[in-house]
């Protein structure tokens, strides 16, 4: 439906978002993922060959000149959702994610690209398979590698300068340095590491201000410290920089992030890397207590919040979660490891546990429980806001007071705030009225800085816009940018027989 007609298949997801946005997106989209070449049936989006870089141009023409394009997704499918590396099939994912822009922001769907690197694969079911469509090597790495995505960005800055660049799915060892390689060059956002760390900074500060307490004291445990984990972990220490006064250094040590190999201390320079060495605890502080254990962990932090990024499934056990629940009566959890079967716990048994008083949000979604509503930590509650912000203000960068500007705002509209019972973020079914209030805080924000150049640029219907400066009156400017799925009136046109009007 969605290849055949756009306006019937969004407006179907619309009215029916709840049920179906787990079919168009997590989790279903993981199985569609794994089984992409098995179920192809035609190509869609824009795949790049990293044994042809000199095609690059050439291939992103196909899609249009330089005002066709407003939103580009890519990704290299290494890190997809909870299953890892998918080679090509990763390009369902950025698929997906255009659809979302499409669906929760109202951008134009045929003003979105999805971009697939194909640069080999690890996955040795992929590489065996006769059916694979990807490049059939292993995943090219260092230089070679480095190079490829350069010339991609260099590519995207020369054809489409006005777009905006949206990483999705890149590897742990790639996401964050690309990130920071080109976040000052061009408007370009990491959904992993910014868009989750951004909705879950969001989720954190409404149940803070439903209990009435202060960010600055909060004590926080993330457990997964990958590009997700690491990136919530910027975006808390960003926010308490930006409301407390504090320094980021004086921030992260409220943090204490933990892997596969325990907690990340400060004499672990040889198994963690340099952005989880930011999130050090020092050892010093650390001996006698066993380090590779979440419970032991938990009993000395003491955490305000806990928060899994892990895929561990169960690994918030009865026994962390009530030791928890002795030193804050409202703990906050939040077991975010997609799909499903992959989550640090399920609602029902943390609420059990904490006699009612946690406040929970998922990485998927999940019923209510005792009529309290689970909130699901959907990366589509911020990225597409961000997204639309950064396209109608037509940003030169997206930076990191943008993002905080957008967690604000949707902290803002927790309807738990009135309802203690409701979720601690708005309902997906208004997801393009949220996506329209994030857009418009990054749009004011992005104003505020300099960075936005729509009142800079020419129209299309020529002229220059000017974008109003309160709230209200931008967000109804925003609204009135945003696609509806709504078919085109026909008009009857009566047939006027050419040989009695043409002039001779």
């Amino acid at each position: 439906m969605r290849q055949q007609n756009k306006v019937l298949f969004y407006e179907l997801v619309r009215r029916h978002i709840r049920e179906l946005l787990p079919i168009i997106y997590t989790p279903t989209e993981g199985d569609a993922i794994a089984a992409f070449s098995h179920r192809f049936r035609k190509p869609e989006g824009c795949f790049l060959d990293i044994t042809d870089p000199d095609s690059i141009d050439e291939r992103l023409g196909a899609f249009g000149e330089d005002k066709d394009i407003d939103y580009i997704v890519v990704s290299d499918g290494e890190g997809i959702l909870g299953i890892g590396d998918q080679g090509v099939g990763g390009v369902r994912i950025t698929i997906s994610k255009a659809a979302l822009m499409t669906l929760c922001a109202g951008v134009h769907p045929g003003r979105t690209m999805s971009v697939m690197l194909d640069v080999g694969t690890n996955n040795k079911n992929l590489l065996e398979d006769e059916l694979y469509m990807g490049n059939r090597f292993p995943r090219v790495r260092g230089k070679e590698y480095d190079e490829f995505v350069d010339k991609f960005i260099q590519a995207v800055k020369k054809r489409f300068p006005s777009a905006v660049l949206h990483f999705e799915d890149f590897g742990v060892t790639t996401a964050r340095p690309i990130l920071e390689r080109y976040k000052n060059q061009l408007a370009c956002f990491n959904d992993d590491i910014e868009g989750t760390g951004a909705v879950v900074m969001a989720s954190m500060s409404a149940a803070l201000k439903i209990t009435n307490r202060n960010l600055l004291d909060s004590e926080i445990v993330i457990y997964g410290a990958g590009s997700a984990g690491l990136g919530i972990a910027d975006q808390i220490v960003n926010h308490m920089v930006a409301q407390g006064g504090i320094t980021p250094e004086e921030a992260r040590r409220k943090i204490h992030c933990m892997d596969r190999r325990g907690l990340i201390k400060d004499d672990m320079h040889a198994e963690s890397n340099k952005a989880q060495q930011l999130y050090a605890d020092p050892a010093s502080e650390w001996e006698g207590v066993d380090t590779t254990c979440l419970l032991d962990v938990v009993r000395k932090v003491k955490p305000t919040t806990l928060i899994g990024c892990s895929t561990q499934a169960g690994a918030f056990t009865e026994d962390i979660i009530k030791e928890m629940y002795k030193y804050n009566n409202r703990p906050i959890v939040f077991p975010l490891s997609n799909p499903t079967r992959l989550h640090e716990a399920v609602p029902v048994d943390v609420m059990k546990w904490t006699d009612n008083n946690a406040l929970i949000a998922t990485g998927s979604p999940f019923k209510p429980v005792d009529g309290y509503v689970i909130s699901e930590n959907n990366n589509c509650f911020t990225f597409p806001g961000i997204g639309l912000g950064a396209v109608l203000s037509r940003a030169s960068v997206i930076s990191d007071t943008m993002i905080a500007a957008a967690v604000e705002e949707l902290a803002s509209g927790s309807p738990a705030i009135e309802n203690p019972k409701a979720g601690l973020l708005a309902p997906v079914e208004v997801i393009d009225e949220t996506s329209a209030k994030v857009a418009t805080a990054v749009i004011l924000q992005a104003l505020k800085e300099g960075v936005a150049r729509i009142e800079t640029e020419e129209s299309p219907s020529g002229g220059f816009v000017k974008v109003p400066r309160d709230f209200e009156g931008c967000l109804a400017w925003v609204k009135g940018q945003m696609w509806r799925p709504v078919y085109r009136p026909l008009i009857k046109v009566e047939h006027v027989d050419s040989i009695h009007t043409h002039q001779y």
